[in-house]
């Protein structure tokens, strides 16, 4: 099998080396992996603003840059969201339709993918450690995502997972929501991480790194000790 590989803006402009385990990963599992270097932005941030123009201007661009009808593979539930279930906003009934339809048919988010699809759940991976999990907005209400990043964290020798309470209440990230309600996207990432400590864990993880960047944030300004990672770079530690 041939996938290939979408990198969020975000993830390509500020943590390259997920994008990186991303590749490690999918072959280890035996898949080839295709990445267009074309590639930019599906469009979100724009939609989220109101920007409906500017956010169909990308997706255009997004639509066009995975022509072939194959996997394509994202670590970041929210841009898996926002293909599958807002382009039928932007390209429904346009020049674009089979190609949207195409897209949203074949693109997956990392865990499910490599749980529903590939069924290869144990990389190898090592990690010595207290875990518990965040599951983002995107990921839980978006993508359907839920225990597929459980599965894998199974896998991972030395590392406990520990549920968190309210795991699945939002962080305060939500986009642009952060930046025009801060003291409230503060105060909600404040509850997630206290909730999180109370388990004393070493690893926050998520399968998005907006909202670990966002709590990362916190972490740092209230010198907490908890590091936060993306589940694909938990399951390339150790080999």
């Amino acid at each position: 099998m041939i996938v290939d590989i979408f990198v969020p803006c975000f993830i390509d402009q500020v943590y390259p080396d997920t994008a990186e385990n991303l590749v490690k990963l999918l072959e280890k599992a035996g898949v080839g992996v295709n990445y267009n270097p074309d590639q930019t932005c599906c469009g979100q941030p724009g939609f989220n603003a109101g920007y409906v123009e500017m956010a169909k201007e990308v997706g255009e661009k997004f639509i066009k840059e995975f022509p072939n009808d194959r996997p394509i593979i994202c670590p970041s539930a929210s841009c898996v969201g926002m293909v599958k279930n807002y382009y039928p906003e932007l390209f429904a009934n346009t020049a674009l339709h089979n190609e949207y339809k195409q897209i949203q048919k074949n693109i997956y988010e990392v865990s499910d993918f490599l749980v529903n699809v590939l069924k290869f759940t144990d990389f190898g991976a090592k990690l010595d450690g207290v875990a518990t999990y965040h599951d983002s907005c995107a990921a839980l209400r978006e993508a359907n995502v839920r225990k597929e990043p459980r599965l894998l964290l199974e896998k991972v020798q030395g590392l406990e997972l520990r549920e968190m309470q309210d795991t699945e209440s939002c962080c305060g990230f939500g986009g642009l929501f952060s930046v025009k309600f801060e003291p409230i996207a503060v105060g909600m990432a404040e509850t997630k991480i206290e909730n999180a400590m109370a388990v004393n864990p070493d690893y926050l993880i998520s399968t998005d790194l907006s909202c670990l960047m966002h709590m990362d944030g916190y972490l740092k300004k209230n010198s907490i000790k908890l590091k936060p990672m993306h589940l694909v770079d938990v399951l390339a530690s150790g080999w």
